[in-house]
């Protein structure tokens, strides 16, 4: 078997494992990365041969420019304060909890390398997060909390671990130049963030087909992840910067098939990537451990205290920090773990997945004179223990965690959202009529009309924006709407098979068959 045949299996397997998690109540990405260990054991499998200077710039500019599309950066900006203690300065309790574990226990190990380990294992994995608390029905707030530490933590991890890797590489460090890089690194990364954002902005307005705005939307973020490293920039930042700048600002409301094909294509990027990257992660256990042949039980020993300062960090850091954070927050802390229990479920959503897995490969395997980089072997294997640790214990166990302690999203609130946002859109479309009626004095019966379809509208956005009799009527034109339209979509179906028959047929011209079941499915989608 070789590389690509291998390549083609593991992003099967990120398909399959989807509806097969969902059958399990088991995440995706648990499921994917054990599918990678039981490869890795196979005999016939080879060794995975990834480059480690291209693993990170290769899966995290997707993978962070989905999650975006998940937010927004108003909700950011609007939990600032509770995202940067958990994004910021989490990582740096955890990388400095994590180095003084390893510097302690594992002999001959650099300070500098050992802060090099707590950086790339200190942020939890925003893919991890999300797919399994995504699906466990959390409050709304918890979610964007997980979110935002997850998009923002990775930017002060990887300027954090580079700044360690340079010092054991070149032998020198100094906490002045360490400031003013991070510093300048996050400056770089928000002007080429929003100079690509602008600019690919631009280029969309100027494309106009939905494909290929599309197709460029899968650029720009590679190409700000690779410009700000050029420019020593964060290239994380840069991508969110990028992405935030170009989802507040590319809202056409009429462009209704360009979201339908974004979102679309993105959820397709979105689910191969994160598969690949976590069948990585068990891919590369077998050669990962090969690496201390002989002294695996006592680095697994040292990997069971770095797991236990890693998770042990996050739970001693929150409670205190959930309960600050809702104290400044005051009255307006509802974005803010309301209790222990959100809380105890924040602590143990805390899993570290593919970021750890980039930097960790990515450890260079030789300093500036030549020399081995110092307990390089000891720090993957390490890395990789707190990896699968934490996503196959507590990914596999936040479910029942999440059942037993009873924590479930605000469902009235959200039906309250619904009312809320279902008479805003009504009134936003009434106010309008009446504009276009004042203009051109349309006939009264068309005005009737187009006033009971919006009615009719709101009421299916929210039936709590209607009274009860409206609700009623509403419900009876609805069991009525439902059969015709499943008869149509019956005839529609038949009129799509009856064209897509003709291509069998050697005198019709394939683009023109393909133009007219175009129209055919956009007629079926509305």
């Amino acid at each position: 078997m070789d590389q690509f045949v291998l390549l083609m299996l593991v992003s099967l397997g990120a398909l399959v494992t989807v509806p097969l998690g969902e059958r399990l109540r088991v995440p995706a990405p648990v499921l994917m990365t054990l599918l990678g260990i039981l490869l890795a054991v196979l005999p016939f499998v080879p060794n995975v041969d990834v480059p480690p200077g291209i693993v990170l710039p290769l899966l995290l500019p997707p993978l962070l420019y989905a999650a975006v599309q998940r937010t927004s950066w108003r909700q950011f900006a609007a939990n600032w304060q509770p995202i940067f203690l958990l994004a910021v300065a989490l990582v740096f309790v955890t990388t400095a909890a994590v180095a003084g574990v390893a510097h302690a226990l594992v002999p001959g190990l650099p300070l500098a390398a050992a802060v090099a380990l707590g950086a790339l294992v200190a942020p939890p994995d925003p893919v991890a997060a999300t797919a399994v608390a995504g699906r466990l029905g959390l409050p709304r707030r918890m979610v964007s909390l997980l979110e935002g530490e997850g998009l923002f933590n990775d930017v002060t991890a990887i300027v954090l671990y580079h700044v360690a890797i340079a010092a054991v590489v070149t032998g020198s460090f100094s906490w002045p130049g360490a400031l003013a890089e991070f510093g300048l690194s996050a400056v770089v990364a928000v002007l080429v963030g929003l100079a690509l954002g602008w600019l690919g902005g631009r280029l969309m307005a100027v494309l106009g087909d939905a494909t290929l705005q599309v197709g460029l939307s899968l650029l720009v973020p590679f190409a700000a992840y690779a410009l700000a490293d050029v420019l020593h920039g964060s290239g994380v930042l840069a991508v969110l910067t990028c992405a935030f700048y170009l989802g507040d600002r590319m809202s056409d409301a009429d462009d209704v098939l360009g979201r339908f094909a974004s979102a679309t294509f993105w959820q397709v990027v979105d689910t191969l990537v994160t598969g690949v990257a976590f069948g990585l992660i068990g891919l590369e256990l077998h050669a990962v451990f090969g690496t201390v042949h002989g002294r695996l039980w006592t680095v697994l020993g040292w990997s069971a205290a770095v797991v236990g300062a890693v998770v042990l960090v996050r739970l001693v850091w929150l409670l205190p920090a959930a309960w600050l954070a809702r104290k400044a927050r005051g009255s307006d802390a509802t974005e803010v773990p309301l209790s222990w229990r959100e809380t105890l479920v924040m602590w143990w959503a805390g899993m570290r997945g593919v970021a750890s897995v980039a930097l960790a490969l990515a450890i260079p395997l030789e300093v500036a004179d030549g020399s081995p980089f110092p307990g390089r072997a000891v720090i993957v294997v390490v890395a990789f223990a707190v990896i699968l640790t934490t996503l196959i214990v507590q990914g596999l166990t936040l479910p029942w965690l999440v059942a037993r302690l009873g924590v479930k999203a605000d469902t009235a609130a959200e039906r309250e959202l619904e009312k809320v946002l279902a008479i805003r859109a009504a009134k936003a479309a009434k106010r309008r009529l009446r504009e276009i009626d004042e203009a051109e004095d349309l006939p009264d019966d068309v005005v009737e009309v187009l006033t009971r379809r919006m009615l009719e509208f709101g009421v299916r956005i929210s039936p709590e924006a209607a009274d009860e009799e409206r609700r009623e009527a509403y419900e009876q034109r609805a069991r009525r709407v439902r059969l015709l339209r499943r008869v149509q979509g019956e005839m529609m179906s038949a009129a799509r098979q009856a064209v897509l028959e003709a291509r069998r047929d050697p005198s019709a011209d394939p683009v023109v068959v393909s133009r007219v079941l175009r129209r055919l499915d956009a007629r079926s989608l509305r």
